[in-house]
């Protein structure tokens, strides 16, 4: 039963048959044998098939909040019975949130897997508010984040703490003393995050607290890799991790503009569904902070 609900929640995740199979390993025609199996066993139609798609029906999305219960109760008893005395888990899952898996998650799984080299990960990249839903639709058991802690339904631990600092190309002259006030912070041109990105929130909030309406955004980018390959053809400003730019500091490729009396800090954070208990999230915190080297 336990495999079929496992069908079941990826084509409701997916809706697609062809994408569900594909994300399962397995042959389409098993897929849809496996739900036409489950809607005879409940008497009800769970998906509406259209020519190129599927939607969940009424009875579909309430069977998917039971499947999402039933295969959390499956982990945890796997956690407690069968996976408390493993070493190290051979395989993990969970969700990251940009910043952190572009420039700090996998110099840490690498060294990792160096200490346990049977042991695969399969990470979820997205910013910050999508990993949350995904925790929330329980797509993932926990992931991290970065920012402000804003869902009440989800419990939230520090990790590992970061700084927003001001950066531009390192050719650029326009403050000699490397030096602004905040007051100059609001003229100059800067590329800022999507809406959604924990960077984003955190600035917001540090605007707020400094009584600045706004900045002279230019440009609008979704990810920071972005927002630094335009800054290295550009005389503009952005606002980014300290972690996303130490290769970029000591190549000269850019330079931090310090921002007088002011800091902007914040937290990574182990996110979780407000119950959840994990060995395996467990390992994973351990394992970040005795290979996190800054």
């Amino acid at each position: 039963m336990r495999t079929k609900l496992h069908i079941f929640k990826t084509v409701a995740n997916q809706l697609n048959f062809t994408k569900a199979a594909e994300h399962l390993h397995i042959s389409q025609p098993a897929v849809s044998k496996t739900i036409k199996s489950l809607e005879e066993e409940y008497k009800t139609t769970f998906f509406v098939r259209k020519r190129s798609s599927i939607v969940l029906t009424k009875e579909g999305r309430s069977f998917l909040v039971y499947v999402n219960k039933i295969l959390s109760i499956y982990s945890e008893m796997e956690e407690q019975f069968i996976t408390k005395n493993e070493p190290f888990p051979r395989s993990i899952s969970f969700g990251v949130s940009t910043t952190f898996s572009n420039y700090i998650i996998p110099k840490i799984i690498a060294k990792i897997r160096v200490q346990f080299p049977e042991t695969t990960f399969n990470i979820t990249s997205d910013n910050s508010e999508n990993i949350e839903k995904l925790i929330m639709n329980e797509q993932i058991d926990f992931g991290i984040t970065e920012g402000i802690i804003s869902n009440p339904k989800l419990e939230f631990k520090k990790l590992i703490k970061d700084e927003i600092v001001l950066v531009t190309n390192a050719a650029n002259i326009s403050f000699k003393k490397s030096s602004i006030s905040l007051e100059e912070l609001k003229n100059i041109p800067i590329i800022e995050r999507e809406k959604g990105s924990g960077t984003k929130k955190i600035i917001d909030n540090f605007l707020s607290n400094e009584k600045i309406e706004s900045l002279n955004t230019v440009v609008v980018l979704n990810s920071t890799e972005a927002i630094k390959n335009y800054l290295y053809n550009s005389q503009d400003f952005a606002l980014v991790s300290i972690h996303s730019i130490i290769q970029d500091l000591s190549q000269n490729r850019l330079k931090v503009i310090d921002i007088k009396n002011a800091s902007i800090e914040r937290w990574f954070y182990l996110a979780k569904r407000t119950g959840y208990l994990s060995t395996t999230m467990d390992h994973i915190q351990k394992s970040i902070l005795q290979n996190y080297n800054y």
